[in-house]
Protein backbone atom coordinates (compact mmCIF):
# COMPACT_ATOMS: atom_id res chain seq x y z
CA UNK A 1 0.00 0.00 0.00
CA UNK A 2 1.27 3.39 -1.42
CA UNK A 3 0.43 6.82 0.49
CA UNK A 4 0.63 9.93 -1.46
CA UNK A 5 2.62 12.63 0.76
CA UNK A 6 -0.48 15.47 0.03
CA UNK A 7 -3.11 15.48 2.98
CA UNK A 8 -5.29 17.52 5.30
CA UNK A 9 -6.81 16.11 8.43
CA UNK A 10 -8.59 18.21 11.02
CA UNK A 11 -9.92 17.28 14.40
CA UNK A 12 -11.41 18.52 17.43
CA UNK A 13 -11.21 17.96 21.19
CA UNK A 14 -13.40 19.18 24.01
CA UNK A 15 -11.62 19.78 27.60
CA UNK A 16 -14.09 21.88 30.19
CA UNK A 17 -15.17 24.78 28.64
CA UNK A 18 -12.28 25.20 25.93
CA UNK A 19 -12.23 23.29 22.26
CA UNK A 20 -9.10 22.73 20.81
CA UNK A 21 -8.51 22.47 16.71
CA UNK A 22 -5.64 20.59 15.42
CA UNK A 23 -5.63 21.28 11.40
CA UNK A 24 -2.29 19.75 9.56
CA UNK A 25 -1.92 19.79 5.67
CA UNK A 26 1.24 18.00 4.08
CA UNK A 27 2.96 18.37 0.78
CA UNK A 28 5.78 16.32 -0.82
CA UNK A 29 9.46 17.13 0.29
CA UNK A 30 12.21 14.73 0.02
CA UNK A 31 12.50 14.86 4.32
CA UNK A 32 10.06 15.68 6.61
CA UNK A 33 9.33 19.76 6.74
CA UNK A 34 7.60 20.54 9.99
CA UNK A 35 5.79 23.72 10.88
CA UNK A 36 4.20 23.81 13.99
CA UNK A 37 1.77 26.97 15.84
CA UNK A 38 0.65 26.67 18.53
CA UNK A 39 -1.12 29.34 20.84
CA UNK A 40 1.20 30.96 23.28
CA UNK A 41 -0.34 29.76 25.72
CA UNK A 42 0.21 26.52 25.19
CA UNK A 43 3.71 26.17 23.82
CA UNK A 44 4.32 23.62 25.90
CA UNK A 45 2.69 20.97 23.99
CA UNK A 46 4.92 21.50 21.06
CA UNK A 47 7.83 19.26 21.77
CA UNK A 48 4.92 16.48 22.15
CA UNK A 49 3.16 17.62 18.96
CA UNK A 50 6.27 17.67 16.96
CA UNK A 51 7.23 14.08 18.14
CA UNK A 52 3.52 12.35 17.07
CA UNK A 53 3.34 14.61 13.62
CA UNK A 54 7.29 12.85 12.83
CA UNK A 55 6.15 9.54 14.14
CA UNK A 56 2.72 9.26 12.21
CA UNK A 57 4.26 11.11 8.99
CA UNK A 58 7.29 10.54 8.43
CA UNK A 59 8.09 12.41 5.77
CA UNK A 60 6.04 15.87 3.66
CA UNK A 61 6.24 19.64 3.91
CA UNK A 62 4.01 19.50 7.03
CA UNK A 63 1.87 22.61 8.25
CA UNK A 64 -0.11 22.23 11.60
CA UNK A 65 -1.60 24.61 13.20
CA UNK A 66 -3.60 24.64 16.67
CA UNK A 67 -6.24 26.89 17.90
CA UNK A 68 -8.81 26.82 20.56
CA UNK A 69 -11.86 28.43 21.70
CA UNK A 70 -13.49 29.05 25.15
CA UNK A 71 -16.61 29.41 25.70
CA UNK A 72 -16.23 31.61 29.60
CA UNK A 73 -15.80 35.13 29.20
CA UNK A 74 -12.62 36.82 28.64
CA UNK A 75 -10.90 39.69 29.43
CA UNK A 76 -7.64 41.15 28.44
CA UNK A 77 -6.82 42.30 31.96
CA UNK A 78 -8.15 42.59 35.53
CA UNK A 79 -9.50 46.19 37.28
CA UNK A 80 -8.05 46.51 41.02
CA UNK A 81 -11.21 47.78 42.78
CA UNK A 82 -9.66 49.12 45.40
CA UNK A 83 -6.75 51.55 43.39
CA UNK A 84 -9.31 52.42 40.92
CA UNK A 85 -11.54 53.70 43.51
CA UNK A 86 -8.65 55.19 44.99
CA UNK A 87 -7.45 57.14 41.82
CA UNK A 88 -10.69 57.95 40.70
CA UNK A 89 -11.36 59.73 44.36
CA UNK A 90 -8.47 61.63 44.45
CA UNK A 91 -9.16 62.85 40.69
CA UNK A 92 -12.69 63.82 41.65
CA UNK A 93 -11.64 65.98 44.37
CA UNK A 94 -8.89 67.57 42.07
CA UNK A 95 -11.22 68.69 40.19
CA UNK A 96 -13.80 69.86 42.57
CA UNK A 97 -11.10 71.59 44.50
CA UNK A 98 -9.76 73.20 41.37
CA UNK A 99 -13.31 74.30 40.29
CA UNK A 100 -13.57 71.98 37.06
CA UNK A 101 -16.24 70.32 36.36
CA UNK A 102 -15.44 66.39 34.36
CA UNK A 103 -17.71 64.07 32.81
CA UNK A 104 -17.02 60.46 34.37
CA UNK A 105 -17.15 59.43 30.44
CA UNK A 106 -14.18 61.56 30.42
CA UNK A 107 -12.46 60.24 34.27
CA UNK A 108 -12.61 56.44 34.20
CA UNK A 109 -10.49 56.42 30.70
CA UNK A 110 -8.23 58.79 32.57
CA UNK A 111 -7.96 56.25 35.59
CA UNK A 112 -7.77 53.32 34.28
CA UNK A 113 -4.41 54.38 32.26
CA UNK A 114 -2.76 54.65 35.67
CA UNK A 115 -0.12 52.93 37.12
CA UNK A 116 -1.76 49.13 38.47
CA UNK A 117 -5.22 49.88 37.77
CA UNK A 118 -5.26 47.46 34.90
CA UNK A 119 -2.91 44.71 35.17
CA UNK A 120 -3.02 41.42 32.65
CA UNK A 121 -4.07 37.92 34.26
CA UNK A 122 -1.74 34.68 33.03
CA UNK A 123 -3.67 32.41 32.22
CA UNK A 124 -3.45 29.19 33.82
CA UNK A 125 -2.76 25.84 31.29
CA UNK A 126 -3.96 22.44 33.18
CA UNK A 127 -2.31 18.99 32.18
CA UNK A 128 -5.93 17.93 30.58
CA UNK A 129 -5.72 20.69 28.00
CA UNK A 130 -2.15 19.85 26.99
CA UNK A 131 -3.07 16.07 26.58
CA UNK A 132 -6.31 17.59 24.48
CA UNK A 133 -3.93 19.35 22.00
CA UNK A 134 -1.87 16.15 21.54
CA UNK A 135 -4.61 14.13 21.31
CA UNK A 136 -6.39 16.40 18.62
CA UNK A 137 -2.87 16.71 16.68
CA UNK A 138 -3.28 12.74 17.10
CA UNK A 139 -6.38 12.30 15.99
CA UNK A 140 -6.51 14.97 12.78
CA UNK A 141 -2.83 13.23 11.61
CA UNK A 142 -5.04 9.92 11.45
CA UNK A 143 -7.52 11.70 9.14
CA UNK A 144 -4.58 13.06 7.05
CA UNK A 145 -3.16 9.60 7.12
CA UNK A 146 -6.47 7.92 5.69
CA UNK A 147 -6.46 10.69 3.01
CA UNK A 148 -3.26 10.13 1.82
CA UNK A 149 -3.86 5.94 1.50
CA UNK A 150 -6.79 7.23 -0.74
CA UNK A 151 -4.43 9.82 -2.67
CA UNK A 152 -2.06 7.05 -2.58
CA UNK A 153 -4.30 4.16 -4.48
CA UNK A 154 -5.28 6.72 -7.24
CA UNK A 155 -1.76 7.78 -7.97
CA UNK A 156 -0.68 4.26 -8.25
CA UNK A 157 -3.23 3.04 -9.83
CA UNK A 158 -2.26 5.92 -12.73
CA UNK A 159 1.69 5.41 -13.10
CA UNK A 160 0.88 1.34 -13.54
CA UNK A 161 -1.35 2.13 -15.98
CA UNK A 162 1.78 4.49 -17.69
CA UNK A 163 3.71 1.57 -17.49
CA UNK A 164 1.67 -0.65 -19.04
CA UNK A 165 1.81 1.75 -21.98
CA UNK A 166 5.03 1.90 -22.01
CA UNK A 167 5.43 -1.62 -21.86
CA UNK A 168 3.09 -1.88 -25.17
CA UNK A 169 5.21 0.89 -26.87
CA UNK A 170 8.35 -1.05 -26.22
CA UNK A 171 6.59 -4.72 -28.00
CA UNK A 172 5.21 -2.16 -31.00
CA UNK A 173 9.02 -1.87 -31.60
CA UNK A 174 9.56 -5.49 -32.71
CA UNK A 175 8.02 -5.26 -36.29
CA UNK A 176 9.76 -2.23 -37.15
CA UNK A 177 13.33 -4.20 -36.43
CA UNK A 178 13.13 -6.58 -39.55
CA UNK A 179 12.26 -3.70 -41.28
CA UNK A 180 14.91 -1.61 -39.86
CA UNK A 181 17.55 -4.39 -41.03
CA UNK A 182 16.58 -4.55 -44.43
CA UNK A 183 16.51 -0.63 -44.84
CA UNK A 184 20.14 -0.56 -43.39
CA UNK A 185 21.20 -3.24 -45.99
CA UNK A 186 19.62 -1.68 -48.77
CA UNK A 187 20.76 1.26 -48.04
CA UNK A 188 24.43 0.20 -47.67
CA UNK A 189 24.39 -1.54 -50.84
CA UNK A 190 22.51 1.31 -52.52
CA UNK A 191 25.76 3.58 -51.69
CA UNK A 192 28.26 0.71 -52.75
CA UNK A 193 26.50 0.74 -55.71
CA UNK A 194 26.96 4.90 -56.39
CA UNK A 195 30.89 4.35 -55.52
CA UNK A 196 31.22 1.72 -58.51
CA UNK A 197 33.43 -0.28 -56.94
CA UNK A 198 33.56 -4.07 -56.70
CA UNK A 199 33.83 -5.48 -53.07
CA UNK A 200 33.86 -8.85 -51.84
CA UNK A 201 30.26 -10.12 -51.07
CA UNK A 202 31.48 -12.43 -48.27
CA UNK A 203 33.41 -9.91 -45.95
CA UNK A 204 30.52 -6.80 -47.05
CA UNK A 205 28.32 -9.25 -45.64
CA UNK A 206 30.24 -9.54 -42.49
CA UNK A 207 30.78 -6.09 -42.01
CA UNK A 208 26.85 -5.35 -42.33
CA UNK A 209 26.06 -7.63 -39.61
CA UNK A 210 28.69 -6.01 -37.37
CA UNK A 211 26.74 -2.46 -38.15
CA UNK A 212 23.61 -3.95 -37.42
CA UNK A 213 24.33 -5.76 -33.84
CA UNK A 214 25.50 -2.59 -33.24
CA UNK A 215 22.08 -0.86 -33.41
CA UNK A 216 20.48 -4.10 -32.06
CA UNK A 217 18.06 -3.43 -29.08
CA UNK A 218 17.35 -6.60 -27.53
CA UNK A 219 19.00 -5.84 -24.70
CA UNK A 220 17.41 -2.99 -23.57
CA UNK A 221 14.25 -3.97 -24.75
CA UNK A 222 14.89 -7.21 -22.43
CA UNK A 223 16.09 -4.54 -19.19
CA UNK A 224 12.98 -2.08 -19.85
CA UNK A 225 11.08 -4.81 -19.39
CA UNK A 226 12.76 -6.13 -16.47
CA UNK A 227 12.58 -2.90 -14.74
CA UNK A 228 8.67 -2.82 -15.56
CA UNK A 229 8.24 -5.94 -13.40
CA UNK A 230 10.20 -4.43 -11.10
CA UNK A 231 8.50 -1.25 -11.09
CA UNK A 232 5.13 -3.24 -10.18
CA UNK A 233 6.50 -5.69 -7.49
CA UNK A 234 8.12 -2.71 -5.47
CA UNK A 235 4.59 -0.71 -5.84
CA UNK A 236 2.48 -3.62 -4.62
CA UNK A 237 4.57 -5.30 -2.13
CA UNK A 238 7.14 -2.21 -0.19
CA UNK A 239 5.41 0.32 2.31
CA UNK A 240 6.95 3.87 1.64
CA UNK A 241 8.85 3.29 -1.98
CA UNK A 242 8.56 6.94 -3.29
CA UNK A 243 12.04 7.02 -3.64
CA UNK A 244 12.63 3.29 -4.92
CA UNK A 245 10.25 3.71 -7.61
CA UNK A 246 11.94 7.21 -8.11
CA UNK A 247 15.37 4.90 -9.11
CA UNK A 248 13.43 2.57 -11.23
CA UNK A 249 11.75 5.18 -13.43
CA UNK A 250 15.83 6.61 -13.72
CA UNK A 251 16.67 3.07 -14.76
CA UNK A 252 13.63 2.67 -16.77
CA UNK A 253 15.03 5.98 -18.77
CA UNK A 254 18.13 4.83 -19.30
CA UNK A 255 16.86 2.40 -21.74
CA UNK A 256 14.53 4.03 -23.48
CA UNK A 257 17.41 7.09 -24.32
CA UNK A 258 19.55 4.20 -25.00
CA UNK A 259 16.75 2.90 -27.55
CA UNK A 260 16.23 5.94 -29.04
CA UNK A 261 19.79 6.58 -29.64
CA UNK A 262 20.08 2.92 -31.35
CA UNK A 263 16.48 3.89 -33.65
CA UNK A 264 17.81 4.72 -36.45
CA UNK A 265 14.19 4.20 -37.96
CA UNK A 266 11.55 7.34 -37.46
CA UNK A 267 8.85 4.65 -36.86
CA UNK A 268 10.76 3.86 -33.74
CA UNK A 269 11.61 6.87 -32.54
CA UNK A 270 8.29 7.86 -32.66
CA UNK A 271 7.41 5.16 -30.49
CA UNK A 272 10.54 6.23 -28.17
CA UNK A 273 9.51 9.95 -27.81
CA UNK A 274 6.24 8.06 -26.58
CA UNK A 275 7.87 6.30 -24.44
CA UNK A 276 9.62 9.11 -22.99
CA UNK A 277 6.62 11.31 -22.12
CA UNK A 278 4.64 8.23 -20.96
CA UNK A 279 8.32 7.85 -18.37
CA UNK A 280 8.36 11.84 -17.92
CA UNK A 281 4.61 11.58 -16.40
CA UNK A 282 6.24 9.05 -13.96
CA UNK A 283 8.47 10.64 -12.29
CA UNK A 284 6.05 13.79 -11.78
CA UNK A 285 4.20 11.13 -10.22
CA UNK A 286 6.15 9.34 -7.85
CA UNK A 287 7.28 12.54 -6.31
CA UNK A 288 4.28 12.89 -4.95
CA UNK A 289 4.26 9.08 -3.10
CA UNK A 290 5.85 8.88 0.12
Amino acid sequence: MQKSMTGFGKAEVKVGNKKFTAEIRSLNSKQLDLSVKVPMAYRAAEFEVRSAISKALVRGKVDVIISYESEAVQTGGVINKDIFRAYLGQVTDALSYSGIDAAYDVLVPAVLRMPNVLSTESETVSEEELAAIVEAVNLAAAQLDAFRVQEGNILIADLLDRVSKIESYRDAITPFEVARADAVRARIREGIAKLGVEVDENRLEQEMIFYIEKLDITEEKVRLANHCKYFREVAANEPMAGRKLGFIAQEMGREINTTGSKANNHDIQVLVVKMKDELEKIKEQVLNIL
